[in-house]
């Protein structure tokens, strides 16, 4: 195996790390207001997300990408990512979990699977696609 083709595996694998530790964020936070309100499923589900996005946006920045672009550009990338990815997938949880009963639990975990692979692709093929370990090179 190369030594471009050893990065990208470590970097995927490292994205894979954040975003586990970004995934507890969210379910943790979800769960507490799941079970300390009376809200419907999106309240629940936005607030997590938000979290969990803020966190993970910070470590990927730093030790995925190692990217040293600039850090209000990056996330206003990254807000519009979340700014088509958290509607459609509030509005269709809300909807699997509300209207159709799926628990809700499954349902964050669906939308969980999708963030990570489309935010992984987004990330790493727009956001910081001209700025990979820039910040490597800065040191």
């Amino acid at each position: 195996m190369n030594t471009e083709k050893k990065k990208e595996l470590l970097r995927a694998l490292k994205f894979t790390l954040f975003s586990v530790s970004a995934g507890l964020i969210e379910i943790v936070s979800f769960s507490l207001l799941e079970w300390l309100t009376d809200w419907a499923y999106w309240p629940c589900y936005l607030i997590a997300l938000i979290l969990s996005v803020l966190w993970n946006f910070t470590l990927n920045r730093n030790y995925t990408f190692q990217s040293s672009n600039n850090i209000p550009v990056a996330m206003l990338k990254v807000a519009l990512f979340y700014a088509v990815f958290t509607p459609v997938s509030t509005v269709l949880g809300n909807y699997a979990a509300e209207t159709l009963h799926w628990n809700d639990f499954l349902v964050t975990a669906i939308n969980m699977a999708a963030n990570f692979v489309l935010e992984y692709l987004y990330d790493r093929f727009y956001v910081f696609r001209d700025s990979i370990d820039t910040r490597r090179k800065e040191k």
